[in-house]
């Protein structure tokens, strides 16, 4: 019995488990027979791996294999085992070196003429090869630039497997071996429905006449990474004002940026040409989205992040808030408060990272009229809109803002006082350099991720401070999570102000943004 393995890596969420992928040619019924837990797609590759072997050139065994994926518990799904199958085949019938590819991980997608094509998910399969101990990966030329991101690993790109079996046998690689691979990589098929934008471009806060308490707020949120809702009628600037929101925000971080890069490219959306994102992301689902689009979906073993973790370590801005269907906002309350998404299914569980910042806009009732002489709603439809947005959400936004139409002598005058995204920006990255001193040591990296028990036990103002929600918090008007949230606030609006500590001042601000007064 002749018997070769290689590696490769298995994803259940964007976590990557290294998978023994082993072929033995036996005696029996000429055949491809793939055990391990494979699914549909996996299931098919005896017909894309038998078909590039011959178009690459190379003899079909005229024997039993058996293709073995360890552990065979672990759940095996898409088309990125083709690679390593056809590899550990070609070596068990010692075309190939067993030896020479028995320490490296492989993944890509074979068509029937031997190319080899991108798969989704590349940077977290090398990222676990890599916490594994496995140095050199085999990866589609298509993902050779998400690849070489994590550090210390050998990466092989090869276009076809004709080039991969040159370089395994140490040849010369073939003429075609030049040529790029036309086909880019199509989002899976099970990726939710929403609608990401890049706004960095040519977007400015300085695009926003008038709003003045809006503009603080909106800095406010970008320095202590604080949840927004803005509600107004149609046109004083809400969608305009959450679109500029990314031009305020500092780039990633290495850890941060590769941890996103992740999520994307598991989702099989990373942007052409950019295999590392260094940008915070915005997502803006449609209100029509589900709540699978929102948190994550997927049947079985096929589970795919959703927009709240498409959106993590960025914006989530949900437009015309009250629009969304029942249960779909209130799905979100869990990620709100502890950074993740945990999606279980009969086949398989996993979580997905889910730490971003919120952002709800919203009109003051259904007929959603300019002017409020014009609105044909009573009082009790305006209330009854509004509360689509439930209590336990609003509970958990930090600042909250009602918006008017810009005046005609703010629309015409506001030129001299507008401030542009490049000036606030720079408050932004102060402030945040300020709380991550003063978090240094700790797990947190901005004030609105600090847990309440934390914020009140090693970082509570002076009793000075804090006279002015004495009162509310005796009657009920401010609860303590409302609590934790207006010191959070308070925290960020110090550091903007250079301060060491709250003053009375950034707590009563903290405050009327917390009930949505406005100062």
């Amino acid at each position: 019995m002749a018997l070769a393995k290689v590696r490769s890596v298995a994803l259940v969420g964007v976590d990557g488990f290294v998978v023994d992928v082993e072929a033995a040619i036996t005696s029996g019924v000429p055949g491809l027979h793939l055990v391990g837990l494979p699914d549909a797609a996996l299931n098919e590759a005896r017909d894309r791996v038998r078909a590039a072997i011959f178009n690459s050139g190379e003899p079909w065994p005229s024997r039993h294999v058996t293709i073995s994926l360890f552990p065979a518990s672990l759940p095996k799904k898409g088309s990125g085992f083709d690679v390593p199958i056809a590899i550990s085949l070609l070596a068990a019938a010692e075309t190939v070196d067993p030896k020479v590819c028995a320490d490296m991980v492989m993944m890509g997608e074979l068509g029937l003429d031997g190319r080899i094509r991108a798969v989704p998910g590349v940077l977290p399969a090398v990222l676990a090869a890599a916490n594994a101990g496995y140095r050199t990966v085999v990866v589609p030329r298509a993902n050779a630039a998400e690849a070489e991101l994590v550090p210390d690993v050998k990466v092989i790109a090869p276009a076809s497997l004709r080039g991969l079996l040159c370089h395994l046998r140490d040849q010369p690689p073939p003429p075609e071996e030049d040529e790029p691979d036309p086909a880019p990589l199509a989002p899976c098929p099970e990726q939710p429905a929403v609608r990401g934008r890049d706004l960095r471009g040519d977007l400015d806060l300085a695009d926003v006449r008038g709003q003045a308490e809006a503009r603080r707020a909106l800095e406010i949120s970008a320095a202590g990474g604080h949840h927004l809702f803005f509600y107004g009628p149609p046109g004083c600037g809400k969608t305009m004002l959450a679109e500029r929101l990314p031009t305020l925000l500092p780039p990633l971080d290495r850890e941060a940026a590769l941890e996103v890069t992740a999520i994307h490219s598991v989702a099989g959306t990373l942007p052409p040409g950019r295999p590392l994102i260094s940008r915070p992301p915005f997502y803006a689902p449609h209100h029509t989205a589900t709540r699978a689009a929102m948190v994550g979906s997927g049947q079985g073993r096929l589970l795919q992040p959703g927009a709240a973790s498409l959106a993590h370590q960025g914006i989530l801005f949900l437009d015309e808030a009250p629009e969304y269907q029942a249960g779909v906002l209130d799905a979100l309350r869990q990620p709100l408060e502890e950074g993740e998404v945990m999606i279980a299914r009969a086949g398989a569980s996993t979580r997905f990272p889910a730490r971003f910042t919120l952002v709800l806009a919203a009109n003051p009732c259904p007929c959603a009229a300019a002017k409020s002489i014009d609105c044909i709603c009573t009082p009790a439809v305006r209330h009854k809109y509004l509360a689509r947005i439930s209590g336990p959400l609003l509970d958990r936004i930090d600042l909250k803002l009602e918006l008017h139409p810009a005046t005609r002598a703010e629309l015409r005058y506001d030129l001299e006082l507008v401030e542009r995204s490049e000036v606030v920006a720079e408050r932004v990255l102060a402030a945040r350099e300020r709380a991550a001193r003063r978090l240094a040591g700790t797990p947190w990296r901005t004030n609105a991720e600090i847990p309440g028990p934390q914020v009140r036990r090693l970082f509570l103002p002076p009793p000075e401070a804090m006279v002015s929600v004495d009162r509310p918090l005796q009657t009920g008007e401010l609860s303590a999570r409302g609590l934790d949230r207006v010191l959070r606030t308070a925290w960020t609006c110090a550091d903007l102000a250079g301060r060491d500590k709250p003053s009375a001042d950034d707590i009563d601000s903290a405050f009327a943004l917390w009930t949505g007064r406005r100062s």
